[in-house]
């Protein structure tokens, strides 16, 4: 894999995923969804610049539209084009050239994709989950992050789904289920959460050289 990104660095306790954001929304019922989803991408658009200044790589995961030929830059090219309905969050949160990137087949992130070798590649331990939709595809990765013993954040403010109510339900469940912290953007704290990871990376250390001392 290239070691070569940007001013990322190779190793990351904490990463932000961007769930489905880059979206030509060419789906029924897609109205609900778009009217949720442009507000929330203006702040997600915040948290991702400042990700980027506390060294916290984004991980665009995005689905493949069912095309298997697909790649990601002929998605966000499509899903930016004039005819299509989410061009102007496309644009809005167009990813940069040293930010990554996972395709997936189906709802899961995780599921039939190269995000977990990505993120223990990174060293990463605390996940920051956003995008759409909240019930679907981030409650989906949610999941499966949770089985994998990611520490998990959903900004409750940088996702969206079909209604503000299915959005909050959905957040409920990862609250009370998945140990997830639903603080809104603007209250995450990227210097205290990489120090948290850290922390806690040591404890697991820790406990891993006992259990083998027994």
């Amino acid at each position: 894999m290239p070691r070569d990104h940007g001013s990322f660095p190779d190793r990351a306790r904490v990463a932000l995923l961007l769930i489905d954001i880059i979206n030509a929304f060419d789906f029924p019922e897609y109205s609900s969804l778009l009217e949720q989803a442009r507000p929330m991408a203006k702040r997600l658009a915040v948290l991702k610049r400042h990700a980027k200044e506390f060294g916290v790589p984004s991980i665009y995961v995005n689905d493949n539209f069912g095309r298997w030929k697909s790649d990601f830059q002929h998605i966000v090219k499509h899903c930016s084009s004039k005819s299509a309905r989410g061009a102007a969050i496309s644009k809005l949160l167009r990813p940069h050239s040293n930010d990554y990137f996972v395709l997936k087949p189906m709802h899961s992130g995780f599921y039939s994709t190269t995000l977990q070798v990505l993120l223990e590649y990174l060293r990463v331990d605390t996940l920051i989950l956003t995008g759409i939709a909240t019930n679907i595809c981030v409650l989906f990765t949610a999941n499966d992050a949770y089985m994998r013993n990611y520490s998990l954040y959903v900004p409750r403010d940088c996702v969206a789904a079909n209604s503000a109510k299915k959005s909050s339900n959905a957040l409920d469940e990862m609250k009370r289920l998945l140990k997830a912290d639903i603080r809104p953007s603007d209250e995450i704290d990227f210097r205290k959460i990489a120090r948290v990871a850290a922390g806690n990376r040591s404890e697991s250390m820790e406990r891993n050289g006992a259990d083998q001392r027994l």
